[in-house]
């Protein structure tokens, strides 16, 4: 399988925030949001698989600033790490100054999907090779959130963490 860049993956979804995916102090629902984010996280995963990609989990999601209604969003999505048969997906959600057209950051989030064949089965991914200096930091820190992860779940020894122990060396 060849190596690919986060930068073959790069996904960019921009819409209007509208009336009817408001909350009522008229701000974005969050839940508008979360779906926006996993279709792009979706796109990303399958530009750097090609394969059918499923939502294996949203990892982590900052809902920093409100996204005001009228406002024009645009959703970024990379490939930030890959492993056997998942992907981590790291999105950047910005808003657009209406006056200036400056983009200010809004929110973010990590998603991780898995690449499945036609029955459902996972199926290996091509390994991602990180090029910015931002890249290789979501790179990096990938690997520890996913030990976190599985030591959470009771799938590794908090012992067998080396990438988190090392932080507290």
């Amino acid at each position: 399988m060849d190596i690919k860049h986060p930068k073959d993956s790069k996904t960019e979804l921009t819409d209007l925030v509208l009336p009817s995916e408001t909350n009522p102090i008229n701000n974005l629902f969050g839940g508008e949001l979360l779906a926006r984010m996993d279709r792009a996280a979706s796109i990303a995963a399958r530009r750097h698989s090609r394969r059918i990609v499923v939502t294996a989990s949203v990892n982590h999601v900052a809902f920093n600033k409100a996204i005001p209604l009228g406002s024009v969003v645009t959703v970024q999505a990379k490939v930030s790490r890959t492993f056997k048969t998942s992907m981590e997906i790291y999105l950047d959600v910005w808003t657009e100054d209406r006056e200036s057209g400056r983009r200010l950051k809004a929110n973010e989030a990590i998603y991780t999907f898995v690449a499945v064949d036609d029955m459902g089965n996972p199926v290996p991914v091509p390994k991602i090779e990180p090029e910015t200096e931002l890249e290789k930091e979501r790179y990096a820190a990938a690997l520890r959130r996913k030990q976190l992860s599985l030591v959470l779940a009771g799938k590794m020894k908090p012992q067998d963490a080396t990438e988190l122990k090392a932080l507290f060396e």
